[in-house]
């Protein structure tokens, strides 16, 4: 639909969400679980980065060696590295857990993003077009806002 004066674009619209008793339990339960899955993945990554480290020394004949040591060291410090990583993620969704436990009912609060198309033509106002959002409450839309 590109006759000169009509484009069809895509678009991010915010879908908003109504603070519900169901809600605040999804996104309790949703952080829980990511919580359980980043300690799953901690216990996983010591797990490997030990049983890496058992044998690469299994395999020298002299664990003491300085070259068996470097690998040893560099497998410590990318366990390290990936271990503070998933504990970064793990506090950040801790934070989000206590944001969602202190949302009182019926607040609104921003859920995410979801993509869309629109036609627009010479004479609109862009801004507005772009400027849309879905406000929902238990998973049912209950407005559509701008556009």
């Amino acid at each position: 639909m590109a006759d000169g004066n009509s484009l069809n674009i895509k678009r991010s619209i915010t879908v908003r969400a109504v603070v519900t008793p169901r809600w605040k339990e999804d996104a309790e339960r949703e952080l829980s679980t990511a919580l359980t899955n980043f300690d799953q993945q901690l216990a996983q990554l010591e797990q490997e980065g030990q049983r890496l480290i058992d044998e690469i020394r299994r395999q020298s004949a002299n664990p003491l060696d300085p070259r068996v040591q470097e690998q040893v060291g560099s497998v410590q410090q990318q366990v390290a590295a990936k271990r503070a990583e998933f504990e970064e993620q793990k506090r950040q969704v801790l934070e989000q857990q206590r944001q969602v436990r202190e949302l009182e009912m019926e607040q609104v609060v921003e859920q995410g993003q979801i993509e869309s198309f629109c036609d627009v033509q010479v004479g609109d106002n862009l801004v507005q077009k772009l400027q849309v959002s879905v406000l929902v409450r238990d998973g049912v839309i209950e407005a559509i806002e701008g556009g």
